[in-house]
């Protein structure tokens, strides 16, 4: 059976058809994963307590950062886009709903509409060249962190 599959894989990458690799995912500066941070380091976060920061640890992975906000449902509004200045889950360019864009700290309807406007993302480098035309690059290297692209071949 394991031999089926891989050569299945072998035969859908020879033809064209295959499915993610890795993301590009844009370099941290101001934030850390909430799939990979420690609880140590989730505890000294803004408005997470040691119980939250369990909690939130229990939960993982999460797929989105619409799964991570559910979690830190407990938390006004107001607290979680405080949190989000240092604690995320990377979106997926491509596919990210408004909802989960509008997620990140900062970004309001017009940088939603700039981000859905160069869909479909190859990569961060296109990301950067069309996101560069509304934003600096401090503001560009800051949204960069929240986002990824999926590599296919």
């Amino acid at each position: 059976m394991k031999n089926i599959i891989h050569a299945v894989a072998i035969a859908l990458t020879l033809t064209g058809f295959l499915v993610t690799l890795e993301a590009q995912t844009g370099k941290p500066v101001t934030i850390v994963d909430a799939n990979t941070v420690s609880a140590a380091e989730l505890a000294k976060l803004p408005n997470m307590t040691p119980d939250l920061a369990k909690a939130v640890i229990a939960k993982r992975p999460f797929k989105s950062i619409k799964d991570l906000d559910t979690a830190l449902s407990g938390l006004t509004k107001e607290q979680r886009t405080e949190l989000y200045g240092k604690l995320f889950v990377p979106i997926n360019l491509n596919t990210a709903t408004d909802d989960e864009i509008l997620l990140i700290p900062g970004v309001g309807a017009r940088m939603l509409r700039e981000f859905k406007e160069y869909r479909p993302y190859e990569s961060l480098a296109k990301f950067h060249r069309e996101i560069a035309k509304y934003v600096n690059e401090t503001e560009l290297a800051r949204l960069e962190q929240y986002v990824s692209v999926p590599q296919t071949k």
